[in-house]
């Protein structure tokens, strides 16, 4: 029986010298699909771009899949550590129009994504399945606390289901990046806002 995606991993660069090999690789990959994307290719030429051996590159990663998801998640990283999380008060809608305007600085890496989500529909592929399924429950659930704490504050329509919403703004947020990839001119910020304004409580003037 084959090792799992995480475990042939941690088998592949489980020595020091294995680990900062593989890094050195992810860096370099990332670079690469940051400016070309995921288009459809084959992982010896991707190796090429990257500068190291077909074998390589198999040897760290296994099949393009896996390494279209260590590359994705290495980004997530990297975007997780450049600033702190937003803060507890800024709504989901918010939250994904703040990410809107960052991605569009790194469209290669927007099109990795859409990419991936579209391969995990397909039968046959454990890597983006697992990573897309995971994603998006995560991303749920911290869009759902986020909606009950601005309920609280009384900043957010109280009548919305927050697992209802976070979906909805996940789903708004995804649908208007497509959107976006194909057409430059689609506004994915400002949709997000007036979704953001339909979510929020009405205010009254005392």
């Amino acid at each position: 029986m084959s090792a799992s995606p995480p475990e042939a991993a941690r088998e592949r660069g489980s020595y020091p010298k294995g680990v900062a090999r593989r890094q050195e690789i992810l860096d370099r990959a990332l670079e690469v699909f940051a400016k070309r994307g995921a288009q459809r290719t084959s992982l010896r030429a991707i190796a090429q771009e990257v500068g190291v051996t077909h074998a390589a590159l198999t040897h760290y990663f296994g099949s393009l899949e896996e390494l279209l998801v260590a590359v994705y998640r290495e980004s997530e990283l990297r975007a997780d550590a450049e600033g702190p999380p937003p803060a507890p008060d800024v709504s989901p809608a918010e939250q994904m129009r703040i990410s809107a305007a960052d991605n569009r600085e790194i469209p290669g890496l927007v099109q990795l994504y859409s990419t991936l989500v579209a391969t995990a529909l397909e039968d046959g592929h454990s890597a983006a399945q697992e990573f897309a399924t995971q994603r998006f429950a995560r991303v749920r659930e911290d869009l759902a606390q986020r909606v009950r704490h601005l309920q609280s504050m009384g900043r957010l329509r109280e009548d919305v289901e927050p697992g209802l919403v976070a979906a909805l703004v996940v789903a708004a947020s995804d649908g208007l990046q497509t959107q976006w990839l194909l057409d430059p001119a689609v506004d994915h910020e400002a949709a997000l806002a007036m979704l953001d304004r339909l979510l929020s409580s009405p205010r009254t003037d005392s």
